[in-house]
């Protein structure tokens, strides 16, 4: 078993290949799956940052390998081995775009997940669209999804009740994208919020439970179960982003001023 980049009582943060990494660890040992998986988008083109066009290439980690042929390969490996992983009653959740949301959730109808939701996050302050020949991008998709259909999943609906004000909460979740103070000690491309990972850990775990994150990146999953007192593992092939993830759990141990 490969040693922890680091680890305290709840998180533990490998580095290694998550898809080789995720097959040693034991059969139904999560409860809940949260994953950015790369969107394989890194083809030389351009994008929008801070209104200035920039390079879309995010780094090698955002290609499509020749190890795992391409992107559906690679997505339909994740989610067999996901399914593997979870406990009889887990979930998944799974960020996407327009460029990869279609296949994943073709993929989960193959390997016979139950789909629960598609939470469309709305960014509140999306970067402009530079090129002014389509409607600005201003969504993600959030699939969510149980084992089987069998799964008797856990769901925290009174709590997202209160959240929204005594109504029930929708799947549409409004939102800005990343703070200044979650780019403290660095950032990821592709970095999600905390609120809406803070909900989605909220919504769908116990303290007991255990949040595997395969693609955790900066961190930000790895933040919210410290904060939540929840268990975390946490897989990355990069030391750089490995490095942000655990710095950010330090201070937020208070272990790190």
């Amino acid at each position: 078993m490969i040693q922890p980049f680091y680890n305290n009582k709840l998180i533990r943060l490998y580095q290694a290949d998550s898809l080789e990494m995720m097959k040693t660890l034991p059969e139904e040992s999560v409860d809940v799956v949260i994953a950015d998986p790369p969107y394989f988008l890194s083809n030389g083109g351009t994008s929008n940052r801070g209104g200035k066009q920039v390079s879309v290439n995010k780094g090698d980690w955002d290609k499509v390998t020749e190890k795992y042929g391409d992107s559906e390969r690679f997505n339909d490996l994740f989610l067999s081995e996901t399914k593997r992983l979870l406990k009889p009653n887990g979930t998944i959740w799974v960020f996407g775009t327009m460029h990869n949301i279609f296949e994943i959730g073709y993929l989960l109808q193959k390997h016979k997940y139950r789909l629960l939701n598609n939470v469309t996050w709305q960014k509140l302050n999306p970067p402009p669209n530079l090129g002014r020949r389509m409607f600005t991008h201003s969504t993600e998709n959030i699939i969510w999804a149980s084992k089987s259909i069998k799964s008797k999943h856990y769901f925290n609906y009174d709590l997202m009740r209160e959240y929204n004000g005594g109504k029930q909460m929708k799947d549409v979740w409004s939102t800005p994208v990343i703070n200044k103070k979650e780019r403290t000690f660095g950032q990821h491309p592709t970095q999600k919020p905390i609120s809406i990972i803070t909900r989605m850990i909220e919504a769908s775990t116990t303290e007991e439970m255990t949040v595997l994150d395969p693609f955790v990146g900066s961190g930000t999953t790895a933040v919210a179960c410290q904060i939540l007192h929840r268990h975390c593992i946490g897989i990355d092939l990069s030391s750089e982003y490995l490095d942000i993830a655990k710095r950010r759990v330090q201070y937020e141990e208070g272990n790190l001023f």
